[in-house]
């Protein structure tokens, strides 16, 4: 009789399993002793991701899907380590923590979260760098390693989502006549253009940026949701994380045109006033800061959109 697959464990694990795990993956590299510091990376329950003591974090897939991503991870990570300017964290040792379930023993990136520290000029210029290592990196050899082709999203149809999230949300928190600034016949303008798909990150939001007390881009975490796709998306991160100006600076020195950055912008835009809309509300609405902040930097003002008017449709965009 064949066996039914084992269960992946509901519960996370407990402060001592994990010093038993890191001590079980270092081996002979362990020092002498009870093992380093370990300790979770966030407050609260649920963890998952853990520091090791000064130099090292400790992730664990929750369940067999994050086991595959987290393989194809690793893979990934030494195909685009060259060609991305920035450090990407290294696996120093990898193995189960339980029944089919993945971990990986990584190196950590020196530097704090881009949520805790703004981008400089010469921070923009690493993200330029960024954006165009991603573009370089071979788009066949990234899908031979399993990261899936996303086509594009619908601007049109991501703006009428928007719009109708922006009305369920108090005048205080956004005013739905905010859209007027992106026609819908803009929007669709603002298509995907046909073309060759890069390498894109798909989550370079802040806490996934290392940035440096100077404001330098020291290194992107978590390479899991990396897809191949619209390289607009990968803009739209950076207008969450940095800010629109910054966000779009950065694809400019990376050869980007307007109509990638403004797509980008608007994506950013319409995926702020959704999220803020879509939050779990209750009496402890922790999310909202965040969620706020996110939406006040995409919101920036840009040079580019004042000098290019998007409200009847009809700028010819390069």
């Amino acid at each position: 009789m064949t066996q039914p697959p084992p269960q992946p464990p509901t519960e996370p694990p407990t402060q001592e399993t994990v010093r038993r795990l890191v001590l079980s993956l270092l081996g002979e590299d362990a020092a002498p002793g009870p093992g380093p510091e370990v300790r979770p990376v966030t407050e609260g329950g649920g963890h998952f991701t853990w520091w090791v003591g000064r130099r090292h974090v400790l992730r664990l897939a929750r369940d067999r899907e994050a086991s595959l991503r987290q393989r194809r991870e690793l893979r990934l990570r030494d195909l685009i380590r060259p060609h991305v300017g920035v450090a990407v964290p290294m696996s120093v040792a990898r193995g189960e923590w339980a029944s089919g379930l993945n971990c990986t023993l990584d190196t950590k990136v020196p530097g704090v979260s881009g949520e805790e520290q703004a981008v400089s000029a010469l921070g923009e210029a690493d993200l330029a760098g960024l954006l165009t290592g991603l573009r370089e990196v071979p788009v066949r050899q990234a899908e031979t390693l399993g990261v899936p082709r996303t086509p594009p999203r619908s601007l049109e149809a991501l703006r009428a989502a928007a719009v109708r999230a922006a009305e369920r949300l108090p005048a205080e928190e956004f005013d739905p006549a905010r859209f007027d600034q992106l026609a819908a016949s803009a929007a669709v303008q603002l298509g995907a253009q046909t073309g060759a798909a890069v390498l894109v990150h798909h989550g370079l939001l802040g806490d996934h940026l290392v940035v440096s007390p100077e404001g330098r881009v020291r290194g992107v975490l978590d390479w899991t949701g990396a897809v191949t796709g619209d390289p607009a998306e990968d803009i739209a991160g950076l207008a969450v994380a940095v800010g629109a100006p910054a966000a779009v600076r950065s694809a400019t020195l990376a050869g980007y045109g307007a109509r990638p950055c403004l797509r980008g912008l608007w994506l950013a835009r319409c995926d702020t006033v959704i999220r803020l809309a879509d939050r779990p509300r209750g009496r402890d609405d922790d999310q909202l800061p965040l969620l706020e902040t996110r939406l006040r930097r995409a919101w920036e003002s840009i040079l580019l959109e004042r000098v290019t008017d998007l409200r009847d449709g009809t700028d010819d965009l390069p």
